[in-house]
């Protein structure tokens, strides 16, 4: 999955299939996506869904949906995502 600011980066190129999922904005279309790349990842086939680094790892509403999707999230489940979102509710979770 890409978006227009990725287009013709070496990921995207050597990817046996990519789809696209917004606009040129990554945090906007990576963010506010979560259908597009739930319904990029069922078009595909995929299997589990790791979301790399960055807005999508640390998306509670990303691995939430691909939960309640049935698609295996990579990473923590979102109630960690959120625990650990802030310093106090590490802090409170630790």
């Amino acid at each position: 999955m890409y978006s227009d600011a990725d287009a013709y980066s070496l990921h995207v190129g050597y990817a046996d299939e990519a789809r696209r999922i917004g606009s040129r904005a990554c945090r906007a279309s990576r963010t506010s996506a979560v259908d597009r790349i739930l319904d990029a990842a069922k078009r595909s086939g995929a299997g589990p869904d790791p979301p790399g680094y960055g807005f999508l790892a640390e998306n509670a509403a990303l691995a939430r949906a691909c939960r309640d999707a049935g698609l295996t999230f990579v990473g923590p489940p979102p109630e960690a995502i959120e625990a650990m979102g802030s310093k106090q509710s590490t802090r409170r979770a630790a």
